[in-house]
């Protein structure tokens, strides 16, 4: 699993997808796909492609639970959930991609 993946599955599943880094840091995959680190101040020491392959436990908020308030509870899948996740979408663009130039 590349982080490219995780970033798909969180814009295609509109959800937040978070995960603990080294160090206490935590890492933030928004609905755009977008990588943050909230608590990061400066210049990064740390790859986070590298920090998504240590990772063991990930946490799946619904993006709409984050704008609206609503009362949709965070979720916790395991590495290997979310790979099955993963792997799922990345065949269903594969396939989606072949449709494409079978004419």
């Amino acid at each position: 699993m590349k982080l490219v993946d995780a970033r798909r599955v969180a814009i295609e599943q509109e959800m937040r997808i978070r995960f603990a880094m080294a160090g206490g840091a935590e890492c933030v995959i928004d609905e755009h796909g977008v990588a943050r680190t909230p608590s990061l101040r400066g210049i990064p020491d740390f790859n986070l492609e590298e920090a998504l392959a240590s990772a063991v436990e990930f946490e799946f908020e619904p993006a709409a639970r984050a704008k609206a308030g609503k009362a949709q509870p965070a979720r916790r899948v395991t590495r290997a959930e979310f790979e099955k996740l993963c792997e799922r979408k990345e065949l269903a663009a594969h396939a989606a991609a072949g449709q494409d130039h079978d004419e």
